[in-house]
């Protein structure tokens, strides 16, 4: 034991000597996050979404047909009521509610207007602009087609309303998913930098005739940048909330225990990653090309996973930042508990544990 306490103190005396080291560990992270302010829009399609029908008249249904006949929207389930909204959001894959008023086709005949509200899902702002946009524009198309020549039009008026983001700012989208994105890019990169530095060295050779087990020499290159890189979560959670505005509505002591499963996770996808490089620009390309681009375009970061062709969402299953991203976005913002997170959790560990296997094989096998 004191063997490893020394190997790890040595490893943090080497991080903190190298200048590049800690740009990378600390000044890359906080300049994404001040940089990723804007995201691309993309179009929607098989939005999954929930309909309140309270009046159930032939204007109703056929608004709804309307909706669900567009391509655009997948109907989830059909509601009794509203109070179970908030827990259908919480679950995570309805993103809109749609909601008719009573007496609804009396009303537009009688009054010429009647209200129908757009309950949606700000947790993703884009996503949730995009949802209500589709929405509000097939239900005016289709009072444009029912009353084309009408001298005094009959107007349906759309009220929205938007859960978890009420003020749709795009910080609620971007700081989950540049954490995600940087926590993985780090930890990654700089364990499997780390080990393939002592092959390049020569220094590996003299690791393995040391008292040190290989196991120990694993444990003591992937603990300082757990800790380190938990320091950095917790720096990007404090610029979020400060900075950003994002709140923690959800218990920041389970936000920080599912950040430290993802960042063990990602060190041992860096160890993985260092049994394939001989050297670090090869450990680095790797990290950087089969990491980086995947978290970013697979993991709903950005773009939305049910707009996506049918192989690419099966694809994106593999890629831990989506699991990781919904965790965070369910904490952060809406405030759910493990309840509602131990799919994506119990995701994590299994991958972590996988990792954990196939690295020490793999690593064993390259030292013998």
């Amino acid at each position: 034991m004191k063997q490893l306490k020394s190997f790890i103190k040595k490893e943090f005396y080497h991080i903190f000597r190298d200048p590049r080291t800690m740009l990378i560990l600390f000044g890359i992270p906080i300049a994404q996050l001040l940089i990723f302010g804007t995201v691309i829009k993309s179009e929607i399609k098989d939005v999954h979404i929930a309909i309140f029908d309270q009046a159930k008249d032939e204007t109703t249904m056929q608004i709804t047909n309307k909706l669900l006949s567009s391509g655009y929207f997948i109907l989830d389930e059909n509601l009794s009521n509203t109070a179970g909204i908030e827990d259908i959001f919480r679950k995570g894959k309805v993103k809109e509610v749609v909601v008719f008023e009573n007496n609804f086709e009396e009303k537009l005949t009688r009054e010429g207007t009647a209200a129908v509200q757009l309950i949606a899902d700000a947790s993703d702002p884009n996503m949730a602009r995009l949802v209500t946009s589709y929405t509000t524009g097939i239900i005016n198309d289709y009072i444009r087609k029912l009353n084309p020549n009408l001298q005094i039009p009959l107007q349906i008026e759309p009220q929205v309303r938007m859960y978890f983001n009420e003020e749709m700012k795009s910080a609620y989208l971007f700081v989950p998913g540049t954490m995600a994105l940087i926590l993985m890019l780090i930890s990654a990169m700089m364990t499997s930098i780390s080990i393939t530095r002592e092959k390049e060295l020569g220094t590996m050779e003299i690791l393995l005739v040391s008292p040190l087990r290989p196991s120990q020499i694993i444990i003591g290159k992937v603990l300082p940048y757990l800790m380190l890189s938990v320091i950095n979560a917790f720096v990007i959670v404090l610029i979020g909330h400060f900075v950003f505005g994002v709140p923690v509505t959800g218990s920041f002591i389970l936000l920080m225990l599912e950040t430290i499963l993802f960042i063990l996770m990602a060190l041992c996808l860096g160890i993985l990653i260092s049994t394939v490089a001989k050297s670090q620009m090869v450990a680095m390309f790797i990290s950087m090309v089969a990491l980086m681009l995947p978290t970013i375009i697979l993991s709903g970061f950005i773009f939305p996973i049910e707009n996506m062709p049918k192989v690419l969402q099966l694809l994106s299953h593999i890629m831990p930042a989506r699991w990781f991203i919904a965790i965070i976005r369910g904490i952060m913002l809406k405030g759910t508990g493990l309840l509602f997170v131990w799919k994506e959790t119990l995701i994590l560990v299994g991958m972590t544990l996988i990792f954990i296997a196939v690295s020490v094989k793999k690593f064993k096998i390259r030292l013998e």
